[in-house]
Parts: C-alpha cells; sequence; structure tokens
C-alpha cells in the first residue's frame, strides 16, 4: 500500500495548522454557551449540516465532486470510518465539556494529536530525533500536571474524572480519524474528504437529533451555535491541508498550544463578558504544567530535522 506523502511545502502546514489551533481554542467558550439550551446530539448535527451543505456548495462552484467517481470500495470504507471516528470524537468532547472546564477539556483532548503523532512513526513512518521524543515527553509530564492540579481545585472530583474519561475517549476516536483522512489525501482531496465525512456524519445523528429546539433559541446563543457550526469548516479545513503539506507528528505539536490559547480566550471572555463564562482558575502545578507542554511543542516542531523537499513557490 503506498502511503500519502507531505507536499514538502512546510511553511504553509505550519501557518495552517496554528489557523487550527486558533480556531479550536475559541470553540470550548461558543460550545459552553450553547450547551446551556442545545443538547449536545442536535448541537453537533447542525454544525455537520451546515458544513455539509457550506462545503458541498463551493466543491459544485468548483466542480470536484467528479473525483468521486470509480472509488474503491476500500476507499468508502476508509472514509465510514473516518466519519464514525469524527462524531464519536465531537459527541466524546461535549458530553465532557459538560463536566469540566474549558481549559482543562482542551488541555485532555490534546492526548489527541500526541496519539496521532504516535500512528503517525508507526503507520506512516515518520521519524522523530532525540530532541523531537525528549519533547513529547515534556508534552505528555506537562499534562499530567495539569490535570493533577486542575482535578485537586475541581468541586467534585469524581465528576471531573468522568468527563476527563470521556474527553480521552474522544481524543483516541479522533486520532483515528486523522491518520485515515491523511490516507484518503491520497485518493481524493481534502474538501472531499471532508465533505463525506459531515455528510455521513449528519445522517449518522440525525436520528437523535431535536431541530425543532433551534428555533426557540435567542440571539446569544444563535450566534454561538453559529459560530460553532462555522469553526468546524474553518478548523477541519486548516488542519486537513496543514496534513497534506507537513508532518502528523510536527502538525500535533502546534496544536498541543491550544490549552494555553485557550487559556488567554477564557480569560479575555471573564474579563470583558463576566457574565458569559466563568474564570479558569490555574494554581503553580498547573502554569508548571502548562509551561512544559509549551516547550515540549516547541521542542517537536522547531529542533527536529526536516527531510522534506524544498518549498515551492
Amino acid at each position: 500500500m503506498t502511503l500519502h506523502q507531505v507536499s514538502g511545502r512546510w511553511r504553509l502546514g505550519l501557518a495552517l495548522a496554528i489557523a487550527t489551533a486558533l480556531f479550536w481554542a475559541t470553540l470550548p467558550v461558543a460550545l459552553k454557551v450553547s450547551l446551556e439550551v442545545v443538547d449536545p446530539w442536535t448541537l453537533t448535527w447542525f454544525r455537520f449540516v451546515f458544513a455539509t451543505l457550506a462545503l458541498g456548495a463551493f466543491m459544485a462552484w468548483r466542480g470536484q465532486f467528479r473525483q468521486f467517481a470509480g472509488l474503491p470500495a476500500r476507499t468508502w470504507a476508509m472514509l465510514a470510518i473516518a466519519a464514525i471516528g469524527l462524531v464519536g470524537n465531537y459527541i466524546g468532547y461535549l458530553l465532557g465539556l459538560k463536566y469540566t472546564t474549558p481549559a482543562n477539556a482542551q488541555l485532555l483532548i490534546q492526548l489527541a494529536p500526541l496519539l496521532m503523532a504516535a500512528g503517525g512513526v508507526i503507520v506512516f513512518k515518520e521519524r522523530l530525533n532525540g530532541a523531537q521524543m525528549t519533547g513529547y515527553v515534556a508534552v505528555a509530564v506537562g499534562l499530567g500536571l495539569f490535570f493533577v492540579e486542575q482535578q485537586a481545585r475541581a468541586a467534585a472530583p469524581s465528576s471531573y474524572a468522568f468527563g476527563g474519561a470521556l474527553i480521552v475517549g474522544a481524543a483516541a476516536t479522533w486520532a483515528v480519524y486523522a491518520l485515515v483522512q491523511k490516507q484518503l489525501l491520497r485518493r481524493l482531496d481534502s474538501q472531499a474528504v471532508l465533505w463525506i465525512i459531515y455528510a455521513a456524519a449528519a445522517l449518522l445523528l440525525l436520528p437523535l437529533a431535536s431541530p425543532a429546539g433551534l428555533l426557540e433559541l435567542d440571539g446569544k446563543h444563535w450566534l454561538a451555535v453559529l459560530y460553532c457550526a462555522v469553526n468546524t469548516i474553518g478548523a477541519y479545513g486548516a488542519f486537513a491541508e496543514a496534513l497534506a503539506h507537513w508532518e502528523a507528528s510536527r502538525v500535533s505539536a502546534i496544536l498541543a498550544l491550544t490549552p494555553l490559547l485557550t487559556v488567554a480566550t477564557v480569560s479575555a471572555f471573564a474579563a470583558f463578558m463576566p457574565g458569559l463564562i466563568a474564570p479558569e482558575r490555574i494554581g503553580s502545578l498547573g502554569w508548571i504544567g502548562a509551561i512544559a507542554v509549551v516547550c515540549g511543542s516547541a521542542a517537536v516542531s522547531l529542533l527536529g530535522s526536516r527531510r522534506q523537499r524544498p518549498e515551492r513557490g
């Protein structure tokens, strides 16, 4: 089986990975507000329907649907696996978010890029040097320190642990989705892969959703729900393109910065819109863990030797 090869345009891949991290850093705030009035199944269904229609219109305009003709059964099976993985990620993350704070959820979900990176080494034969391996150890230790400190501060540690378990499960299903999508890029462009996944996910969730409830939302909650939907297209579009241009292990290192960006986002909203969301409470051990995550991700992304073709244009 021929494996997907990156384009070698690592600067573009880096920019797209940063854009993905920024999208995901702002998403938990909108999700937390949306979940005040919308159940996780309906919210996730709406996000996938919105993404299917918007991306489908763009693909139709560019005549991209022709590439689906003649796809082998193996490719369709991989698309089904990717769709199930992404649905599991969305639902697991939303259910876990009900029991924890945005920063905690984003920190725990960072197991996803770590698992993706491990898969990139095993499946795609990507290489990690000593500095990168040290960086991954620092990220793992930092995640552990942050989790321990935040669990001690939680009002209901058992609920926090339950929410954490849900998010860990979401991280595992996301890693499966990401690795399968990377291989699918051999046969389809990133927009086509995402459109099939979005459409399949919308159909899977329709029996569990309650679309009529969306008609009762007020202006604030509609804005939050719509941002969640737009975020789906922006984040996963940038992520898919990043994988096309940069190695999975390096994309994952940039995504490890997302928890710190989330803390900054929550702090900004708590300061300027105090009634919208509560500020994060992070102690010294938590900040040590956060710094370890930053340093580790920087080591992985900046200290590795690049064995790619020179960037074109």
